[in-house]
């Protein structure tokens, strides 16, 4: 975390990847306009959501039609995996494509941004180095190729606004795209999320599930994003910790 904002927010430095684990979304013409929602519970207003907040900032600027979305939640909420950004991003795409509204992928880009500040990186969905409040991408070759990864899901909701309200922010002994060129079993003591400090001292069961990361054997081990999932990557497939989830990068 580097610096605090004039406007409220911090600039970041950060890497973003994407999985295979996904929300399933669908968008389809309707005789009114409503958001359905299955699987995990979804405590906000569905008028809230961030999927209707895309669907209402389009149409502002579009003649959309009525339509129904149907939102299956899979990924967990306030686990730092940007679930609900990735579905908003999405909704976006989906409208611009299903409408043929023609969206420069730019103008995307900053409709996106208005939703949340990680919503630009699942427009493309391509590795990236984020920084600002993380809607400024450049995208990078780097790959988790030969490595596998896994989440473990505490069932521990952490807010955005709490594990911000915890930051000290301060500039890195090391540039975060330095520290990628190192080797992985070398990240350990250089790359550092400096939202473990305030979450783990409120939740201290999340620093005991990232040692036991390390202890099955993970060569990096941290919380992802603001939490309160964490993910370790191995070099080997790893056993199942309780209510984890392992992804293979071969």
């Amino acid at each position: 975390m580097q610096s605090k904002r004039p406007d409220g927010f911090h600039n970041i430095a950060t890497l973003f990847y994407p999985i295979p684990y996904h929300d399933i979304l669908e968008v389809v013409p309707a005789a009114s306009t409503a958001l359905h929602v299955s699987g995990l519970s979804v405590e906000s207003a569905l008028e809230d959501n961030l999927c209707m907040k895309a669907y209402r900032l389009l149409e502002r600027d579009y003649p959309l039609p009525p339509v129904a979305i149907y939102l299956h939640k899979a990924i967990p909420m306030g686990a730092g995996l940007g679930g609900g950004s990735s579905d908003a991003a999405h909704t976006l795409l989906m409208l611009n494509n299903l409408f043929r509204l023609n969206i420069p992928e730019q103008q995307l880009f900053d409709y996106a941004a208005m939703l949340g500040s990680d919503c630009p990186f699942f427009i493309q969905s391509q590795p990236a180095l984020a920084g600002g409040r993380g809607e400024i991408l450049q995208y990078t070759h780097f790959r988790l190729k030969g490595y596998y990864l896994q989440l473990v899901f505490p069932g521990v909701h952490v807010s955005t606004a709490e594990a911000y309200a915890g930051i000290t922010p301060k500039e890195p002994a090391m540039p975060l795209e330095e520290i990628l060129k190192l080797p992985v079993a070398q990240w350990k003591n250089s790359l550092v999320n400096d939202f473990e400090t305030s979450v783990f001292a409120r939740y201290p069961q999340l620093a005991g599930l990232k040692d036991q990361l390390y202890a099955q054997g993970a060569v990096y081990a941290a919380m992802s994003g603001s939490g309160s999932a964490l993910f370790g990557l191995f070099e080997a497939m790893p056993d199942s910790l309780p209510g984890s989830l392992t992804i293979s990068f071969n």
